[in-house]
């Protein structure tokens, strides 16, 4: 079983107004935690796009308007996608996406590779995320008096690291850094059966 340890970035939170800006992920063997391959890129976006954005997440991810405008444009994103996906067998049964924030990423994943794309190239619909994993360990360490309850600690993924005494996620919020946050937070809480 392959994982897809995936983060994106984008202008803002709206999926209707805002656009990917990037997205990163290294694919990983579950039993091993070998990784198997990485990806990441930069999407450029039209001006016009670019002046829709939030404020509040460009301060969190840092992106620039020269930076933007340099990356690549989404069709050329989206092949290089699929061909790197199919590349490694990515289907679905045999592989998962695991993400921080799957509602976010995957609606943002889905501007570069739409729906109807995944569902042909029968890609996992499951999108996992690290949040609901650890909320389950926690819950069940709780119950037997052996821990904290989830929400005392939080569910970010810095506080989450910080439960396990990670660091927090190096700044400013860029998609391959979130890809080895999540992946030191995963293989915290999770690990790895071999």
């Amino acid at each position: 079983m392959l994982g897809i340890f995936l983060d994106t970035e984008a202008n803002g939170l709206n999926p209707r107004i805002h656009k990917i800006l990037e997205i990163a992920y290294k694919i990983v063997d579950l039993k091993s935690g070998l990784v198997k391959d990485s990806y990441q890129t930069i999407i450029a976006q039209p001006a016009e796009a670019w002046e829709k954005s939030d404020q509040e997440s460009i301060r969190i991810n840092g992106f620039t308007w020269e930076e933007v405008s340099q990356g690549q444009t989404p069709r050329q994103a989206s092949q290089q996608i699929i061909d790197n996906l199919s590349s490694h067998g990515i289907r679905r049964k045999k592989s998962v996406f695991i993400c921080q924030n799957p509602s976010f990423d995957r609606v943002f994943f889905s501007q570069l590779i739409d729906p109807d794309t995944q569902e042909l190239l029968s890609w996992p619909y499951h999108w996992l995320d690290l949040a609901s994993m650890y909320w389950a360990l926690t819950m069940e360490k709780a119950k037997q008096k052996m821990g904290p309850l989830p929400w005392h600690t939080g569910l970010s993924k810095d506080a989450i690291a910080s439960h396990y005494h990670l660091p927090a996620e190096e700044k400013p919020h860029r998609a391959m850094n979130g890809v080895e946050h999540l992946l030191l937070c995963y293989r915290a809480a999770v690990g790895f059966p071999q």
